[in-house]
């Protein structure tokens, strides 16, 4: 039987003006594990408002329980205004002062403790208010699950002490190339280019970052080139074999979905380097239908039709 997991932070609404669509990289994670099976406790806050009860819809549509869904009296659910440029081009305004921003910590440790998770999930943005930042330090003193940080940063919304306290608190940190670049210039001594990196000085930063901070496993999506795992005990792989979406439509989410797949594995005692490749396919694939999640849950069960019927040793 699959370990609980436990995700924390924002589910939001994208505001695109002709069409709102659910998301918030948490609530993308949460979605597609429960898209998986998984049981999952989702804690986040919204609103009684018209973006609220569309992510509540979401939380009936994948089966997940609402046991650590808030919702604040006059708060308003989480949005991001979205502006499509005429070249294809988006722009973000993620909007203050939201519901996610004041998570009660008193009920969102009694959903944990309910749920008992063997993983832990968190990110920064919901970090950005003292009020949800303190339930988050709440439930990470009281949890013995391991810690799975997606580090997901957003310019203007999360600084560098908040990045400092998430890395001491987590076990296994995921980032992408950017957000790599953006930690060696805060904590090593260099900051080497990740154009290729499997080389030895992307290695020898990673691993100094990783020790200062306690890390057990630190991994690295890479987009169209793959992912990059590292860990405590020496291991360095690396899976460039993501495939390709037949139409591409947009990426959005594509590391939520990368994410999904890599804690799916870890549950269900995969090798890493059939987490890595089914993670790397699932991401791919998920760039060919718009939005983070699919609309057609029975999409779930052919990815593990598919990975079951897979000899041993691919």
């Amino acid at each position: 039987m699959d370990q609980p997991v436990a995700i924390f932070g924002e589910a939001l609404v994208d505001d695109f003006s002709t069409q709102r669509v659910v998301g918030g990289a948490p609530f993308n994670l949460a979605r597609h594990l429960a898209g998986f099976g998984l049981p999952v406790t989702m804690v986040t806050r919204i609103g009684a408002d018209d973006n609220g009860a569309l992510v509540r819809n979401e939380f009936t549509r994948f089966g997940l329980s609402d046991t650590g869904l808030q919702t604040g009296a006059g708060e308003a659910t989480g949005s991001v205004h979205v502006e499509v440029g005429s070249d294809g081009s988006h722009r973000f305004t993620i909007v203050p002062d939201q519901a996610y921003d004041h998570i009660d910590g008193t009920a969102a440790l009694a959903a944990v403790q309910a749920a008992r998770p063997g993983i832990f999930c968190f990110g920064t943005l919901a970090q950005r208010d003292p009020v949800s930042r303190a339930a988050l330090h709440g439930l990470l003193e009281q949890t013995e699950a391991v810690r799975f940080l997606d580090l997901n940063l957003r310019p203007g919304h999360v600084d560098e002490a908040i990045v400092f306290d998430s890395l001491q608190q987590a076990d296994i940190v995921k980032v992408n190339e950017e957000e790599l670049q953006q930690l060696f210039k805060w904590y090593c001594h260099t900051c080497p280019d990740t154009v290729n990196m499997e080389c030895i000085s992307v290695d020898t930063e990673c691993r100094a970052m990783m020790h200062n901070f306690s890390l057990s496993a630190l991994l690295v999506t890479m987009g169209a080139r793959g992912a990059l795992y590292l860990s405590a005990d020496g291991a360095h792989l690396a899976d460039h074999g993501t495939g390709s979406s037949a139409c591409f439509v947009d990426s959005v989410g594509a590391g939520d979905a990368f994410n999904a797949v890599f804690l799916l594995g870890r549950l269900r005692g995969w090798t890493m380097e059939r987490t890595l490749a089914r993670a790397n396919a699932f991401a791919a694939a998920s760039c060919g239908h718009a939005g983070a999640v699919p609309q057609e849950l029975s999409s779930y069960a052919r990815w593990l039709e598919q990975w079951a019927g897979e000899p041993e040793g691919t």
